[in-house]
């Protein structure tokens, strides 16, 4: 049977969520595809300390180790920040390797310039795990783009901070408190500055941006508020007016083809579709011209959503790489 290799760059809890899953469904993604997947490489920063054990592959902090590696076929990216990781998928696109990334720091601002590199080497670059997690946001806009236009995209981008404005109403227990809370559960980071700060939101809004309207606005023109500054006090007297703490990512075009953008906590009632999504869910609405509003949700923090979103663009992969095969 032909086998696909691959190699993951990171292993922290995304890379391990990849990890996990391939091995977990190798037989069913054998039967569906007609490849065994094969993990060869796994490129960490720190080859001593102790993680899951991962027996037959090559553990290695150097990078080369797997771009000069020819029988590698896909590599899974999913390290933290802007460099390396940019540097490394523009060394792994010119030598042909196929990218599938999650790294949504790295490709807001480097997003384009990667896609463009990616059809001048013809190879495939996915990008569903960027945004939202488990919502497949990128798939579905990428669909409707060829036959509607976008007009606005809106919606929660950040499911740890959701997480902490649910934990605050229906808890009643105050901003740090349930900060906490969603630090010992996984759902934020032990620095959580980007998570509450509305940073992480904006740079996936940049991304769903560029997707939607072919482009970005000026950075520094689009204001961008976290959730810190919510209080309880806040939830309390919003919640007895039947209302609700949001944070809501926002990006629309207007007529003249000018970008406008906004992040931050919002107040909504009961007829607004984000009003009942709550804890780690993300949702996302996406006008446009001809279908009118849709709404996607789904799980947008945690291991499993963001590898699982990776794993759904590996798998189109394969199939868009068996019809090349065919076609040639």
């Amino acid at each position: 049977m032909p086998s696909i290799k691959v190699a993951l760059l990171g292993f922290g809890t995304v890379g391990e969520g990849i990890y996990r899953i391939l091995n977990e469904r190798k037989e069913e993604i054998r039967q569906e595809t007609g490849y065994a997947i094969d993990i060869v490489s796994i490129l960490v920063r720190d080859t001593a300390k102790e993680r899951l054990a991962t027996p037959g592959i090559k553990i290695t902090d150097d990078i080369q180790e797997i771009l000069s590696n020819s029988d590698i076929d896909f590599i899974f990216e999913a390290i933290v920040g802007e460099e390396p990781a940019y540097s490394y998928l523009t060394e792994a696109i010119e030598k042909g390797f196929h990218i599938i990334t999650a790294n949504k720091t790295m490709f807001a601002k480097h997003g384009s310039a990667l896609l463009k590199h990616a059809k001048v080497r013809d190879v495939h670059l996915g990008y569903e795990a960027t945004t939202a997690g488990g919502v497949p946001i990128i798939r579905t806009v990428t669909s409707l783009l060829p036959a509607d236009r976008v007009r606005r995209v809106r919606g929660i981008l950040n499911g740890t901070s959701n997480f902490i404005l649910t934990k605050m109403r229906e808890a009643g227990i105050p901003f740090n408190a349930a900060l906490h809370e969603a630090q010992v559960l996984g759902y934020a980071e032990a620095d959580p500055t980007d998570d509450i700060s509305g940073k992480d939101a904006f740079r996936k809004l940049m991304i769903l941006s560029a997707l939607a309207f072919g482009s970005q606005p000026n950075w520094r023109d689009v204001p961008v508020v976290g959730i810190d500054a919510v209080t309880i006090e806040d939830v309390a007297d919003a919640f007895k007016n039947q209302l609700r703490y949001r944070h809501v990512a926002d990006i629309s075009i207007d007529e003249k083809g000018a970008l406008h953008g906004s992040v931050g906590p919002v107040l909504i009632g009961t007829d607004h579709p984000l009003y009942g999504v709550d804890g780690v869910d993300n949702a996302i609405i996406v006008e446009t011209d001809h279908l009118g509003a849709l709404t996607l949700v789904g799980p947008g923090a945690g291991m499993y959503p963001t590898a699982s979103a990776m794993v759904g663009d590996f798998l189109q992969m394969i199939g868009k790489r068996e019809r090349v095969l065919v076609n040639n």
